[in-house]
């Protein structure tokens, strides 16, 4: 029984650690959203003080160019942690799934020690009840 709860204690161990994982890239997504969010406003603001808006103009502000270099390297960097998201909810989903079989098979077992101890029970109170039978006979 020392083994089962050993293996429960480290299956939820790794559920824990894939939740945490998966709510990291969340978060590092939402806030590299964040970040091109603000790029994006700074961009167009920037296009508007110069009142350029076309990247290929030779006048084109210099910041705006460097925003929308970054702002697009954020924009893969998202992608690739929405891969990243996708393969960890994936494996989070078969740790649960993991801990949900062991947590099965202790209920079980545990059931099974209930039913045999009920039975020990039983069968006890069974020989006293013959026993007090007999020795009234």
């Amino acid at each position: 029984m020392k083994s089962r709860e050993t293996i429960i204690r480290l299956k939820k161990f790794q559920v824990d650690e894939k939740r945490r994982k998966v709510a990291q890239i969340e978060g590092m997504i939402a806030e590299f959203d964040r970040i091109a969010g603000d790029l994006e406003r700074e961009i167009k603001t920037e296009q508007d003080r110069a009142g350029i808006h076309d990247p290929a103009h030779f006048a084109y502000p210099t910041y705006a160019k460097a925003a929308m270099s970054r702002r697009e390297n954020l924009k893969r960097s998202v992608a690739e942690l929405r891969t990243q998201l996708d393969e960890a909810q994936a494996a989070l989903g078969e740790a649960f799934e993991e801990l949900k079989k062991v947590e099965l098979l202790d209920e079980r077992d545990q059931m099974r020690e209930r039913a045999e101890e009920e039975a020990r029970e039983q069968a006890e109170l069974d020989a006293i009840g013959m026993m007090r039978n007999s020795a009234r006979a």
